[in-house]
């Protein structure tokens, strides 16, 4: 018999604990004069800031980052359809990294706390070292996914020695006029939000999921 050409796809995909967690917020505040707005703003921010440099100096924060100032207005309607006087809206947003998350947890609940904040979310992360690791070990248990499907094919006609020709992403092993699929390895980022409880104070639901890395591959194989 003659050498068969035998194309498989693997998959392999792995769940792994968060290290890091980035807690967004926004602080925020309005009134009818624009002015005002910015100071009020600013006066909510700084306290939030002083604190992130301090954790920062002492470690408990890993970064922290601020973004520019946005200032807009608004003219709203009344009930009766009239356009009203103009309102002045000023926010910032600030994020900070954590790889404590009880820490994370406490600073969430004091700092919901105070005026003009609104906590967002929170992104669940690995660190650059792990990440990279983890897909490199998943994208090598893709291929072999793939060879062992190629042997089982190979297998189930007879055949028993299975030469690897090709291996690629999906996608790119061969041309085709239909969309690529999304490319391996990925990361899902696992996320979470802030909420507050019956009484009104805040509280933290802190439930990290797994992050999810996966991998997929075409590979083709020749088969005797």
């Amino acid at each position: 018999m003659s050498d068969v050409v035998i194309t498989v796809r693997g998959e392999h995909e792995v769940r792994v604990a968060p290290e890091r967690a980035v807690a967004h917020l926004t602080i925020r505040a309005e009134g009818p004069e624009r002015g005002a707005v910015v100071e009020r703003m600013a006066a909510f921010s700084e306290p939030v800031r002083e604190d992130l440099v301090s954790r920062k100096d002492t470690g408990t924060v890993v970064e922290w980052t601020s973004q520019r100032v946005s200032v807009w207005s608004e003219r709203p309607w009344s009930p009766e359809g009239k356009r009203l006087a103009p309102v002045h809206y000023a926010t910032v947003d600030f994020s900070a990294t954590f790889t404590d998350f009880t820490v994370l947890s406490w600073w969430a609940g004091e700092v919901a706390e105070r005026e003009g904040v609104q906590l967002g979310w929170i992104d669940w992360q690995l660190t650059p070292d792990t990440r990279a690791s983890t897909e490199r070990d998943v994208a090598a248990g893709a291929v072999g996914v793939a060879v062992t499907r190629a042997n089982a094919y190979a297998g189930a006609i007879g055949l028993s020695t299975v030469t690897p020709l090709e291996i690629a992403d999906l996608g790119l092993l061969s041309r085709n006029d239909s969309p690529a699929p999304e490319a391996a390895p990925r990361l899902l980022m696992a996320k979470a939000s802030f909420a507050a409880d019956s009484g009104g104070a805040p509280a933290v639901q802190l439930q990290p999921e797994d992050i999810v890395v996966s991998a997929a591959v075409e590979a083709r194989f020749s088969a005797n």
